[in-house]
């Protein structure tokens, strides 16, 4: 199937050209022709797997079929410029009313979603997209609201603000789309999600795409969706094939810092993407390969939206080589040219083990993401093989092996899966063991980088209220 047998707009169809795409992936090609249709749709589907063409191409394709009556009626019979110009002044003070709408968890991923909007949509016509976000100026998004745009993506908590302050108005909403639903969930956006859709027109069409559909997720969905048709292309837990995965264990801090700034001296490496667990060791970690001569920047959720924007846009330029980031960039980055992910920390969710590594081997490409692992946590390691039924190999490099003997070396029982963890016998004194290491692995830390550990570095539902603009 191409993407011209699914029945798309001709000015779609020249964009997917221009673009160089021309075969739906799976989950388009399941999503995109019961978007046409209008229907409701629950989709689960991995990261990276186009989702985001999925839901945007139909609704474009939607848009186009009204895009003649909507410029005439922008244009309102108005006959010369100063008729123009003043219904523009008037429009400026009136509501936005969007027709479609997409709610996304991070500021990132909502920039990726409008800037595909906009690629998709560049040859249509009176048809626009904003992104309305955390750490943007207020009167920067009042000029964007004031542009009337027919999609609107937005995440939860600032669009709260702009509907509370009566600057949107859901009466003409056909679309509703929300991206990445459990990540909104985990960020404790539920309420916020809640108080828009009741906001939003009953007749719309409702998308909701989630890495799983368990639980709170799919109640939320079955209750936001009409006779919704459930497409489960991947599951969550799908093997990255074209994704190689290596775990080094590493003694104490210094020997971890001494093996990445090794490891990212190869040259093989394009560009890489580092994982920290708090936005404080973004900060120091990209500190440190700097002043080693590595060229790396810091990206996490207490730098302005401008610096943000920046940054991404000079590692998408090829400007910097390596992004050190919090898992604000888990999901929604979308840079081909990452060939390498590395797990400085590893992930609190196994889920978000899989989001992270996704982030390289993109667009078909092959790619390696790389764990370092201190015994303590061998725990979150089995966790992590557990969900991707995968066994993670664990790899030496010689001159920086580490002193103690990864227990995860030792062989199986035979028959035993490698994800399915040691042999349950021994599990009372394998509990014992790392939490003891833990606390001495805690204990050898600085004092700020033990409460990091131990606590996190936005705990509670305030910090998950932060995360509304990414962390």
């Amino acid at each position: 199937m191409t993407f011209s047998e699914i029945g798309l707009n001709p000015a779609l169809l020249a964009a997917l050209t221009d673009s160089g795409y021309s075969v739906p992936t799976p989950v388009q090609a399941q999503v995109i022709p019961a978007a046409i249709e209008g229907r409701d749709l629950i989709a689960c589907s991995q990261t990276g797997s186009g989702k985001t063409a999925a839901f945007m191409l139909p609704a474009l394709h939607r848009l186009a079929l009204q895009e003649r009556p909507l410029a005439a009626a922008r244009s309102g019979g108005r006959e010369d410029g100063r008729t123009a110009a003043r219904g523009r002044d008037q429009q400026r003070w009136q509501p936005a009313r969007p027709r479609m709408l997409v709610l996304t968890p991070t500021r990132e991923l909502a920039l990726q979603v409008t800037a595909a909007s906009e690629k998709y949509g560049r040859r249509m016509h009176q048809v626009r997209a904003v992104a309305i976000l955390g750490g943007m100026p207020y009167p920067k998004q009042m000029e964007l609201l004031a542009r009337n745009p027919e999609i609107l993506v937005a995440t939860p908590g600032r669009l709260i603000d702009h509907m509370s302050s009566g600057k949107i108005d859901f009466s003409q909403l056909q679309m509703l789309v929300l991206d990445e639903a459990d990540r909104m969930l985990d960020m404790g956006f539920i309420e916020d999600i809640e108080r828009i859709v009741a906001a939003t027109p009953e007749a719309r069409q409702t998308m909701l795409f989630s890495a799983t559909l368990d639980g709170t997720v799919g109640a939320m969905a079955q209750r936001m969706t009409r006779n919704a048709l459930r497409i489960e292309v991947d599951a969550p837990s799908a093997k990255h094939e074209n994704i190689e995965q290596r775990m080094h264990f590493v003694d104490d801090l210094a020997h971890k810092n001494r093996l990445l700034d090794h490891l990212l001296r190869d040259a093989s490496i394009d560009q890489a993407l580092v994982f920290t667990a708090t936005k404080r060791d973004a900060d120091s970690v990209s500190d440190r390969l700097n002043v080693a001569g590595l060229n790396a920047a810091a990206l996490h959720g207490d730098m302005h939206q401008g610096a943000r924007n920046r940054t991404l846009a000079a590692m998408r330029r090829g400007q910097v080589r390596i992004l050190v980031a919090t898992d604000v960039a888990a999901r929604g980055l979308d840079v081909p040219t990452i060939t390498h992910v590395f797990n400085y920390d590893l992930p609190k969710a196994a889920e978000d083990y899989v989001h992270r590594i996704g982030r390289t081997g993109r667009a078909g490409r092959s790619g390696l993401a790389i764990s370092l692992v201190h015994h303590a946590e061998q725990f979150n390691v089995r966790r992590i093989e557990r969900f991707t039924r995968q066994s993670i190999p664990v790899e030496v490099v010689v001159g920086h092996e580490p002193t103690r003997r990864p227990q995860t070396t030792k062989p199986r029982p035979a028959g035993r899966p490698a994800w399915q963890g040691a042999d349950t016998r021994n599990a009372g004194q394998t509990d014992k063991r790392p939490a003891k290491a833990t606390a001495h692995w805690r204990d050898g830390l600085p004092r700020a980088a033990r409460q990091d550990s131990a606590h996190g570095s936005q705990g509670g539902n305030g910090g998950r209220r932060a995360l509304a603009s990414g962390r």
